[in-house]
Formats: structure tokens, C-alpha cells, sequence
């Protein structure tokens, strides 16, 4: 996992350098939080930990910095500070830090607190697989149920259309059953295309029974709308 670190203090980098690399962790550090922006922006870390107190930016600020661009939404973002202060560790949360560790830092509680992040982004990626698998299902099946209800809409009167289409093409009616061809071909045109407007007006789609258990799209007059 790549991993980004930024305190202005060297024997801090140097601890938290050799606890994440223990870890397995591939560790880029940064000096001050200017530094910490840009190196996130190019190398797009999974892990962050962020000192609050840091020279050109805070780490707060990098942390909203983080937050507001779209490849910080997936981050864990730990802070590190000295501060305990209840207002302090609400404004860490506030800017978007996903948890804090104390300073003076020792090296099992930072092994306990990386172990934790790497436990939530474990669970987040699976929450966010199990999410994207629904969506595609859910996807898929309203493909199913609208192509079902378009065909239902549509096949009577699309049968009707061409076999009268039919009719005129190759001159079986008369010059009165032309007539009612033509006015039967309207007819079912316009029906057609009330079923392509209902389905292009469609705003909560809801889903009625059909046959042996399949579902369909409720494309009736009234179906779907608010």
C-alpha cells in the first residue's frame, strides 16, 4: 500500500518511515504541507498522516485540500497532533481526517492505528464491490423488465401496422379498405409513439407482474409518474 507521511520533523519522518515499512507499507514523505498537496495529487496514496502543525500548509489544510478533489475520496487520513482538546479533535474530524493518533507517538500505537486503517479500507473496498455488483444487477434487470414492457406495449400495434402496410404494399385492398388501411396505420403509429413518450417521461419507474413471475416496466397511462 502506498502511504504518505508529512511532519516538518526529520526524527519523526524517520519513525514513522520504519514502523510503515515494516508494515509493507510503500512510505513517501514530505517536510511541510505544500510539499505533502503535491506529492497526494501525483502519487495518489491510500494512507495519509498528516502533522497538524507543518510549515506553508497545515495539515488540516491538506486534509481539506484532500477532501474537496475527487481522488481523495477513497484516502484514510490520520492526523497527528498534540492537541487533545475536544474542540481540537472535532475540528480534525470536521475536516474530513478519518482518525488521529497523539504525539509523543509510540510505535505500537501507530502499528495499532495503521492496522485499523487498513482493516476500514478493507472493509470500505468490499462495501464499495458489494455496492457496484447491486447497481449492475439492478442495471441489468431494469434492461430485462423495460425491454419486456416495450415489447408488450408495442406488439400489438406494431402487428397490426405492418400487416396492413402489407396490405397496401402488395395491392390486396380495395379503395375503401385502403382508406381504412391508412387510417389504421395512424392509428397504431400514434399508439406507438405514445409508448415511446411515456417511456422517455418516465420519472419513477415502477415494476408490475407479467407472467410466471416476470417483471416488467410499467409503461400504462399514469404508470411511473409522480
Amino acid at each position: 500500500m502506498k502511504t504518505l507521511i508529512a511532519d516538518d520533523d526529520e526524527s519523526m519522518r524517520a519513525l514513522l518511515r520504519a514502523v510503515l515499512e515494516a508494515a509493507g507499507h510503500e512510505v513517501v514523505a514530505a517536510s511541510d504541507g505544500r510539499e505533502a498537496w503535491e506529492l497526494f495529487e501525483q502519487e495518489h496514496p491510500s494512507l495519509v498522516l498528516l502533522d497538524w502543525q507543518m510549515p506553508r500548509l497545515s495539515g488540516i489544510e491538506v486534509c481539506e485540500h484532500i477532501r474537496r478533489g475527487g481522488l481523495g475520496r477513497d484516502a484514510f487520513i490520520i492526523m497527528v497532533t498534540t492537541r487533545g482538546a475536544t474542540s481540537d479533535l472535532m475540528r480534525i474530524l470536521d475536516a474530513g481526517a478519518d482518525d488521529y493518533i497523539w504525539k509523543p507517538i509510540a510505535a505500537e500505537a501507530l502499528r495499532t492505528r495503521v492496522v485499523i486503517a487498513e482493516r476500514r479500507m478493507a472493509i470500505d473496498r468490499a462495501k464499495r464491490a458489494a455496492e457496484d455488483a447491486l447497481a449492475r444487477a439492478q442495471w441489468l434487470a431494469g434492461i430485462g423488465e423495460t425491454a419486456l414492457a416495450v415489447q408488450h406495449e408495442i406488439n400489438n400495434p406494431l402487428t397490426a401496422l405492418l400487416g396492413n402496410v402489407a396490405l397496401l404494399t402488395h395491392e390486396l385492398a380495395t379503395p375503401e379498405e385502403e382508406r381504412q388501411c391508412i387510417q389504421v396505420i395512424a392509428e397504431q403509429g400514434t399508439r406507438i409513439a405514445g409508448v415511446v413518450k411515456r417511456l422517455a417521461s418516465l420519472r419513477e419507474p415502477k415494476s408490475v407482474e407479467y407472467v410466471r413471475g416476470s417483471r416488467m416496466i410499467d409503461l400504462s397511462v399514469g404508470g411511473g409518474q409522480p
